[in-house]
């Protein structure tokens, strides 16, 4: 399944029990915290490419991984220099993911009306006026596709990815033998 492409990984954390943000703020260089905005602070790294938005609980979600390694990546790092500035953590950090999305293209285009029949209305949502694609929900996997008459589609709600090579695999198979595909 090469062309599977993971387009974002978010996972959450926690680097400790409670955080002085103002603190953290000044520890690392090029954060961003306005608490009157937004009640956490906003981190970029440059590598692994990821935003990190940490909360005075303790609690981190990274986003803006491409595979499923960098949010760990990015905690273990945070985490590092924060240390490095004085900044008590946990001992070990622990990326749980919670959602990756990816895209993948069924390289034909696709009759969205004859789709939403075909799959059957309980496991769909099709409204071409309110979006252009057709939401479809697997009965036994947390993955949710969006197909698009293009034959592109976006996979959501994954937690691994093999659920996600699993849902592109099972739509496949249902599509070939509707005679869609």
């Amino acid at each position: 399944m090469k062309d599977l492409k993971i387009e974002n990984v978010v996972a959450s954390s926690s680097v400790g029990d409670e955080l002085d943000l103002w603190e953290v703020h000044e520890a690392l260089e090029g954060s961003e915290y306005d608490p009157d905005r937004f009640p956490g602070l906003i981190f970029k790294l440059k590598e692994p490419n990821t935003s990190l938005l940490l909360f005075s609980s303790g609690k981190v979600v990274c986003t803006g991984g491409v595979t499923v390694d960098e949010p760990q990546k990015s905690v273990e790092k945070v985490k590092r220099l924060l240390n490095e500035n004085g900044i008590e953590t946990d001992d070990e950090v622990k990326a749980e993911i919670q959602n990756i999305v990816a895209s993948y293209d069924l390289e034909t285009e696709l009759n969205l009306n004859s789709l939403a029949i075909t799959l059957g209305l309980e496991r769909i949502e099709y409204e071409p006026e309110q979006f252009p694609g057709l939401v479809y929900r697997f009965k036994d996997l947390p993955v949710v596709l969006l197909l698009f008459g293009s034959g592109r589609m976006v996979c959501t709600g994954s937690k691994s990815e093999e659920q996600l090579k699993e849902g592109v695999r099972k739509i496949e198979k249902e599509l070939k033998k509707a005679g869609l595909l």
